[in-house]
């Protein structure tokens, strides 16, 4: 038990070490960074940001909860396909939907300028490189949080509550607004935080779309005006952002208790007529602009002039992408399985709160982890060539080793909340027997745990790899000269505007990304938990 404990506090420590090296940086404010960014950065990124945080927010609770309800209480053409698909546009990269976007409906792109031979040279879109345009695409892109949960909301909404409410002369509308609403509350509110908290970490999509936004203002005070400590007084402040939306998701997650139901058989509204083809126009057009149509557009480019890009140079980044992710799941799927054994064996305050720090690091940002990890990984590097006199000067900084641990960071929590709940699923009185019989600590991981653990592993590495695969800042900012990868690859072409060449890469991560999505469809009928305000 001891050793276990141990083992837990150093994957926590190392967990928790990015975000104190950031914080500690405002311990010692220099005043001359601090007046620069006052007066010529922190406006306009604070302002952005907050910005895209209340209008991602309002995007995805509108577009979540309404065809989650529409999807749960109600029969119309292509239902039944619509309740999986929406699902869909969770394997489309947030940056990936935002170059399809700007290729589509810029200035020059072929909806304005289609538009203009028709209307006249006068008309002009709103502009899509701005906040709006933004808010618009991260709120296709991040729906899918909301809806996931409202929908098993509404699905766990007890069918005589809602007749109970009809009974009493409520409408449909009124049903929702006055019974199905505040009893799916908390699922919807950690739906939109989960979206809030994407938000915040996005780099790529705002890059993209020229937004710029604290993730953005600190890749450019790193590789654009060469300062770290800038980087580090941002990303600080970025860090007290996120820790407050993760306290807020903890604080309603707490708030809520678990009870086991099987989901009662809904008898849903037939919808008929022009309401029923409204629902599907509905659906249709939201699954069409957050997936359908990017795709397309994707294969239309590969097809027109991506394939004429393809060469050697994609045979490196696919190994490079390949090769990433399956160390980095391989590394994180050990750290998890320490963590999620340690909360089931261990099961005390000390336990419980070195699993939350270890969790943490999923919601901060990958450009703060980049800087948490390089600070330290400079220091150490320095003090290597100091007392052993040699003669490289990055012997650790830009190396494959320095990059996975920045990884581990950041997709610990992913790999450990499926082992968790693969664990609690072993009963006790089988760990009892093995040890009753002789079995050695060793030998109930090898005959117990691992066999029992397999579809949680599984599922973990699964979530891990797919996750590395299209995470962009970390590999971007950290990432060995000349190791380069998919994600990367579509980074440096829509940094020039090359759309159609950086849609080969966007179309294999896109299919990368329907592994877990498909998962999650697979899975959504087999959740029996619902949820309830104390």
């Amino acid at each position: 038990m001891r050793v276990l404990n141990l083992a837990l506090w150093f994957v926590a420590a190392l967990a928790a070490l990015p975000l104190l090296v950031v914080l500690s940086s405002l311990l010692q404010p220099d005043t001359e960074i601090w007046r620069h960014l006052s007066e010529h950065v922190l406006p306009g990124v604070l302002l952005n940001t907050l910005s895209l945080l209340l209008g991602v927010l309002c995007g995805v609770f509108l577009l979540g909860v309404s065809l989650a309800w529409l999807v749960s209480q109600y029969q119309f053409p292509g239902r039944n396909l619509f309740a999986w698909a929406l699902i869909l546009p969770l394997a489309m990269p947030a940056y990936v939907l935002a170059f399809v976007q700007v290729g589509l409906f810029d200035f020059t792109g072929p909806v304005q300028t289609a538009l203009r031979e028709v209307f006249g040279q006068q008309l002009r879109l709103p502009e899509v490189r701005s906040v709006s345009g933004g808010i618009v695409v991260l709120s296709f892109a991040f729906y899918p949080y909301v809806y996931l949960l409202a929908r098993n909301a509404f699905d766990s909404v007890g069918q005589r509550a809602l007749e109970v409410g009809q009974s009493l002369g409520l409408s449909p509308l009124q049903s929702l607004w006055r019974v199905a609403l505040p009893l799916a509350r908390p699922w919807i509110v950690a739906g939109g935080l989960l979206a809030m908290m994407e938000t915040l970490a996005d780099f790529g999509a705002v890059y993209v779309l020229g937004v710029d936004t604290f993730t953005t203002a600190i890749y450019k005070s790193w590789f654009a005006m060469f300062s770290l400590a800038a980087a580090a007084q941002l990303a600080s402040l970025l860090i007290l952002l996120a820790l407050t939306l993760m306290m807020l998701e903890r604080w309603r997650r707490g708030k809520r208790r678990y009870q086991v139901s099987a989901h009662q058989h809904k008898r849903r509204r037939p919808l008929t007529g022009a309401k029923a083809w409204s629902a599907f126009a509905f659906a249709g057009a939201v699954l069409s602009a957050a997936f359908i149509v990017p795709l397309i557009q994707l294969l239309v480019w590969v097809a027109e002039s991506g394939l004429a890009d393809l060469d050697s140079r994609y045979v490196s980044f696919i190994w490079h992408s390949i090769s990433l992710a399956a160390m980095a799941s391989v590394v994180v799927l050990v750290l998890a399985f320490v963590v999620s054994m340690a909360d089931y064996r261990l099961k005390s305050y000390s336990s419980r709160l070195a699993v939350q720090i270890a969790s943490v690091g999923y919601a901060i940002p990958g450009t703060v982890l980049a800087v948490g990890v390089f600070i330290p990984v400079t220091w150490l590097n320095n003090r290597l060539i100091e007392w052993f006199a040699l003669e490289s000067p990055t012997l650790l900084e830009g190396s494959v080793m320095v990059l996975l641990i920045a990884l581990a960071c950041r997709f610990l929590s992913v790999a450990i909340s499926p082992l968790s709940s693969a664990f609690q699923r072993i009963s006790p009185s089988v760990i009892w027997a093995a040890r009753s019989l002789g079995g050695s600590s060793l030998s109930l991981v090898r005959r117990i745990y691992l066999p029992l653990l397999k579809g949680g592993s599984v599922t973990a590495l699964l979530l891990v790899f797919i996750d590395v695969m299209k995470e962009m800042p970390i590999t971007l900012m950290m990432r060995p000269f000349g190791w380069d990868t998919l994600a990367v690859r579509v980074f440096e072409m829509t940094s020039e505007g090359e759309w159609e060449r950086a849609a080969l890469p966007a179309v294999m991560l896109v299919l990368v990304g329907l592994l877990p999505v498909i998962l999650l469809i697979r899975n959504q009928d087999q959740l029996p938990v619902g949820e309830t305000d104390d």
